[in-house]
């Protein structure tokens, strides 16, 4: 089975400057756990919920907030991004996204064109859903 089979193809992008007061805001309007960092359409940077959330003072929203806690939101998108994602084309086969999430320690895989461009996203989730859809009805 290809990747474009089961990516999802609703991705969300910010770009390399974007500060986190942005990207804070995405993921709490948003259902994804990944947003896709470009810069001029191409994929340089993936960033997860839990990189934003270890990026932000646990002070945030709270009394004791500073504006030393405030100035976390100010950091930009390339500081806390994973650089360099491992991707994967939309043509290629389900088994090597599976043999990805079990070498690399990731919870995401872009999935680009020929020209790095962001097309869609695949997660392990992904996976067990379309392994779940296959498998055989129990009739009882």
């Amino acid at each position: 089975m290809l990747v474009s089979k089961i990516m999802t193809r609703k991705i969300v992008t910010v770009e390399m400057d974007d500060p986190l007061s942005l990207i804070k805001e995405i993921f709490e309007r948003v259902p994804f756990h990944h947003l896709l960092v470009i810069d001029n359409g191409k994929l340089y940077g993936v960033i997860s919920d839990r990189d934003l959330f270890k990026s932000l003072s646990p002070q945030l929203g709270t009394v004791s907030e500073t504006k030393k806690d405030l100035f976390c939101l100010n950091k930009k998108a390339h500081q806390i991004m994973s650089r360099k994602p491992i991707s994967l084309y939309d043509n290629d086969d389900i088994y090597q996204a599976i043999d990805i999430f079990i070498k690399k320690s990731i919870s995401c895989i872009p999935i680009v064109d020929h020209t790095n461009k962001p097309i869609g996203v695949i997660s392990w989730r992904d996976i067990l859903r379309a392994v779940a859809d296959k498998r055989p009805k129990n009739n009882t």
